[in-house]
């Protein structure tokens, strides 16, 4: 039986702006298969114009019905895992959602407050919602809805006078 549920670690970056309205810009770049013995927020790696931070772990669920859509995304030649960055406090953030549902993640990103970012999805992360793909899916044909015929002879035949709530006068 497939797995519905695993967790991925997070990795962000910090990354200097010459700007001045702002010094830095929190990003999402990255998703781990496995988490690692690190304490949230410990840094990675510094560079000149970026910091890298292991930003802690989510769990990514699947579900039955967005089946399509993860199909969508293994097959869209860039397989992505969408990040949600919430602020708490300050500068602090916090991981708030990680979906491989390239919709859900779209519709994330139309929120106002987080940062979200799609970054690439590990292989064994993709081999896992494949399988998932693979045991649960199901082919949904489109049928166009038929509309019913107006019957242009009943809007003469309507009795005006009962509607308007008299008689015939």
């Amino acid at each position: 039986m497939p797995k519905d549920r695993f967790p991925v670690g997070v990795i962000v970056a910090r990354r200097r702006l010459k700007s001045p309205w702002a010094d830095h810009q929190w990003l999402p770049v990255g998703a781990l298969p496995d988490i690692p013995e690190t304490a949230p927020w410990t840094l990675l790696a510094s560079t000149e114009g970026e910091d890298r931070f292991y930003a802690g772990a989510h769990e990514v669920g699947l579900h039955i019905s967005e089946t399509g859509h993860y199909r969508d995304n293994l097959v869209s030649g860039r397989p992505s895992l969408w990040v949600a960055l919430r602020p708490v406090a300050g500068d602090a953030y916090e991981v708030a959602t990680v979906t491989a549902d390239p919709y859900e993640g779209e519709a994330l990103a139309e929120g106002i407050g987080e940062i979200v970012e799609a970054v690439p999805m590990p292989e064994t992360i993709q081999a896992a919602v494949a399988a998932f793909v693979d045991a649960f899916h199901v082919e949904r044909t489109f049928e166009k809805r038929k509309r019913d015929r107006a019957d242009p002879e009943a809007l003469g035949r309507r009795n005006i006078a009962a509607e308007r709530g008299g008689g015939s006068e």
